[in-house]
């Protein structure tokens, strides 16, 4: 054997045309092509070993790069090794085996790295599932009845991506993640019928109330109508809600009545406003022509007939805004008050009995002092200084009261 000549250096051919492969010390019989020379036989088996060299190559570059698992790669190793060694080709057929054998180690390393890894693969398919059912069994007990079933759907999607874990556990937690969704699925359909159901009691109730205020919207009892609005609104916002479009509606036409029924108020009230603007004018008038006639009072009895004349007229003017109303009572007041006062002054000045006592009182006061000079004439010529003295302190007094007396009786005669 000729190692040196390449694979053909481990092949012969017989003279009757018979090719040989030499392995060792042994030879073995690969075939015979008939009509050709020694050379064109043995190339051809030649051409055979180099096509498995090229096919071993391939194994190991493929298991090499991990396209193979190692079961594959294990069974594709033993399926060459055993067409290797059978194989009708001239060539260095050990060392191919060999190639081969020395690939089954690394199989078995990556069997381990394989085996670790889906070991990995597992704990963490198992640690997410375990996280996903605690999330699940959370948002069945919470009441996100939005963002909580879009949740579900996501994690039910993501828990069909992660790769089973042993068949124990998976279905375990498998178990608890789907009680979690059908616990969820049933409080959330209990929620919302309940929920359908305040909707229709609220659009009954709803309805109701707006019959009621259709009734009310034309309405001209403006302080009670008003009153049982505000009712009606406070009841409405304790109805709740109905459903979104139905509630718009119901909303949008109770609206409407109340406009209808304040809007004429208001409409009311405005014109009110101006006519009262233009009375308060008119009063005001009335009252700068009266002060200036009546005050101050000279004549009672003109006073009295021009107050008179000017209550009538104003009187006769029509109502005023309300924040006037104190301010023009208290103008016409003040005039009454003065002609009141006017009056009351002049019946003490012609009272006959008042004038009276203010004579007998003047008169009264004279003779006393009168007798208190006399007093004092008699107290000298006796020399009693003491009376004397004493009486003059006393005609001080009474002379005091004298004048007030005077002054009184002259308020009779002015």
């Amino acid at each position: 054997m000729n190692q040196t000549a390449g694979p053909a250096g481990y092949g012969r051919v017989d003279p009757d045309g018979t090719v040989f492969v030499l392995t060792g010390d042994t030879e073995r019989a690969v075939g015979q092509v008939p009509d050709a020379t020694p050379d064109e036989a043995l190339a051809f088996f030649v051409r055979r070993y180099e096509a498995l060299e090229v096919e071993v190559a391939l194994l190991e570059q493929r298991i090499g790069a991990g396209a193979l698992s190692p079961e594959e790669a294990r069974k594709s190793v033993n399926a060459a090794i055993a067409n290797v060694t059978d194989a009708n080709a001239v060539g260095d057929l050990p060392s191919l085996i060999a190639r081969l054998e020395a690939i089954l180690p690394r199989i078995a390393e990556q069997a381990e790295a394989r085996k670790a890894e889906r070991q990995r693969q597992q704990e963490e398919s198992r640690a997410a599932k375990e996280r996903m059912v605690a999330e699940a069994e959370k948002i069945s007990q919470g009441t996100d009845w939005r963002g909580g079933v879009n949740r579900l759907r996501t994690l039910l999607d993501e828990w069909k991506a992660l790769p089973r874990i042993d068949r124990a556990t998976d279905d375990a937690l498998w178990h608890r993640f789907s009680s979690a969704r059908t616990t969820y699925t049933r409080r959330r359909k209990a929620y919302f019928t309940e929920q359908n159901a305040k909707r229709d009691a609220s659009r009954l109730e709803k309805e109701k109330i707006l019959a009621e205020a259709r009734e009310l919207a034309t309405s001209t009892d403006w302080g009670p109508t008003a009153g049982a609005f505000r009712d009606l609104m406070a009841r409405w916002k304790a109805a709740g809600a109905a459903q979104r479009e139905v509630d718009d509606q119901l909303w949008t036409e109770f609206r409407a009545l109340q406009d209808q029924f304040f809007g004429a108020r208001q409409a009311l009230f405005d014109s009110q406003d101006a006519e009262q603007s233009a009375n308060l004018a008119a009063k005001q008038k009335l009252l700068d022509e009266a002060e200036a006639e009546i005050l101050p009072v000279k004549d009672v009895t003109a006073a009295r007939a021009a107050y008179r004349t000017f209550l009538e007229a104003y009187n006769a003017v029509g109502r005023v805004p309300r924040e006037q109303i104190r301010p023009l009572d208290s103008r016409v007041r003040a005039i009454e008050s003065a002609i009141r006062g006017a009056e009351e002054d002049e019946w003490k000045r012609t009272d006959p009995e008042a004038r009276a006592r203010a004579e007998e009182t003047v008169g009264m006061l004279s003779a006393e002092i009168d007798k208190l000079s006399q007093k004092i004439v008699k107290a000298e010529a006796r020399g009693d200084k003491a009376v004397a003295d004493k009486a003059r302190e006393s005609i001080a007094t009474y002379q005091t009261w004298l004048d007030q007396a005077k002054a009184t009786l002259a308020e009779f005669t002015a």
